[in-house]
């Protein structure tokens, strides 16, 4: 088998479902839950009125509370598969398997996570893909453990064979130590197929400690398309760095050697938490679930200049908005909150526990 046969499908493909990992009073989430949790149910509807909804619990209270409101609102149970699974926090983005397509048959990569770098306690995240697999949530639908760090925030494909990522975070010592870029782009093409890596040198945002995830800043469209996050305050700490990587996208070129058409979204207003630490709110950071895109929305003005953008990225999908301020008081948005399943993907409803 050779890495032609694999492919990083693109996230605007038919999706079999998404999986949410629940937050609990057990996380850092503690003293938000009530402002939090309605956020992650207004998500979990959305995506269950489309597709499967995957849903790790810590608890059965809390996933009896998710039916409910479920059926509240007239979703098929059956949408609705959940496990208790213990958890660190809620990034499924980044805790998630990765979904290859070998032969166009799926396979879940389960690579390492280490809690971005050592930053934070990750070794209850580590280990969901492994308790799903066990408890059958996956039916037939092959699970192989990677030893490599991967986040699924840290890349986006085209669908095509090309990546776009950043080298602050892929090469971040804390992470793959002593692994080079030349090694790394080896192991992505052969695990994920990948023909080519587009590689952002410069890419911030303040308060973002994931050292610079791609889902924050730009994002495929199609494979002639990026969405970024543009800047347009001089005032910003990182305003340089977002401007670099703006004109850093204006020099990529697509497999066939064309300019990408490039949409910039608009800044969003500054957004602080009680500490007077600042927040990375950033319209980049959307999913994409079958016909329609759940967009952040942060109580700005220019939310809705960035919904009319991204509604005309993807005119023939419904254009949601969340409000995501909550989300962002943990350093990470709606797509980081997220991890999406291609079509054939086989979900199998289990003892939730």
């Amino acid at each position: 088998m050779t890495s032609s046969d694999i492919r990083l499908p693109a996230e605007w493909e038919p999706q079999a479902g998404v999986m949410l990992t629940w937050p609990h009073a057990d996380s850092d989430w503690r003293n938000l839950l009530p402002r939090v949790e309605p956020v992650f149910l207004r998500i979990a509807t959305e995506i269950a009125r489309r597709e499967s909804l995957l849903v790790n619990g810590s608890d059965e209270q809390t996933l009896a509370r998710i039916r409910s409101h479920l059926n509240q609102q007239g979703i098929p149970e059956q949408r609705l598969i959940t496990t208790i699974v213990p958890s660190d926090d809620s990034w499924a983005r980044d805790h998630g398997p990765l979904t290859r397509l070998r032969n166009g048959r799926p396979e879940l990569l389960d690579f390492r996570f280490n809690g971005w770098g050592g930053k934070y306690p990750a070794e209850r995240d580590n280990a969901i893909t492994r308790h799903l697999a066990r408890a059958g949530v996956f039916g037939q639908t092959a699970v192989k453990a990677v030893d490599m760090v991967l986040e699924g925030g840290s890349i986006d494909s085209d669908g095509a064979g090309t990546l776009l990522t950043t080298r602050r975070c892929l090469l971040h010592p804390g992470r793959n130590p002593r692994v080079k870029a030349d090694s790394l782009e080896q192991c992505l093409h052969s695990l994920l197929g990948a023909k080519r890596v587009l590689w952002l040198e410069n890419a911030a945002l303040e308060g973002d400690d994931t050292d610079g995830h791609i889902d924050m800043l730009a994002r495929f469209v199609t494979p002639e398309h990026i969405v970024y996050q543009q800047c347009d305050k001089p005032g910003y700490p990182a305003f340089a760095s977002l401007q670099a990587m703006e004109t850093e996208l204006q020099a990529l070129r697509t497999a066939s050697g064309k300019p990408y058409r490039l949409t910039p979204l608009p800044w969003p207003s500054s957004q602080y938490n009680d500490a007077g630490v600042r927040l990375p709110a950033s319209y980049a950071n959307f999913l994409l679930i079958n016909d329609a895109v759940l967009m952040p929305a942060y109580e700005d003005p220019r939310d809705a200049q960035a919904a009319a953008q991204l509604q005309q990225c993807f005119p023939d999908r419904e254009l949601v908005q969340i409000p995501c301020l909550p989300l962002i008081q943990q350093f990470g948005s709606l797509h980081c909150v997220t991890m999406q399943f291609p079509a054939g993907v086989e979900f199998r409803r289990t003892n939730p526990g």
